[in-house]
């Protein structure tokens, strides 16, 4: 694999490397949505929201356009939605295996003779 498509992935990673803009994609999982919007959804102050889209679009995650004095933000590509809902079966597998593994430990000890 060429280490250009390494530093790619390693790029795009670091963008999903926080849970706002997890949370971000997610919400814009169903469709366009205006920044003020968001924020309200998010329940944080409008900087903060900016500076972590600011990221995903210079990652071109999410793409904006603007109609009147409102900007409104929408996923670039759906494959990126893909990838977080994969990483949601990763969470609930791994979660399956350590609930399975404290099964195992509640139950009583057999003892052989």
């Amino acid at each position: 694999m060429p280490d250009s498509l390494r530093r790619f992935k390693a790029d795009i990673f670091q963008a999903l490397a926080h849970s706002t803009r997890i949370a971000i994609l997610e919400l814009l999982s169903d469709g366009e949505l205006s920044a003020g919007v968001l924020i309200e959804k998010l329940g944080m102050e409008q900087a903060n929201v900016s500076q972590h889209l600011g990221v995903l679009r210079a990652k071109h995650l999410v793409v904006n356009r603007k109609a009147g004095n409102q900007v409104f933000y929408s996923v670039r590509d759906r494959t990126i939605i893909e990838v977080l809902q994969l990483m949601r079966r990763y969470f609930h597998t791994q979660l399956k295996e350590t609930s399975d593994m404290l099964d195992e430990l509640d139950k009583p000890l057999e003892i052989v003779h």
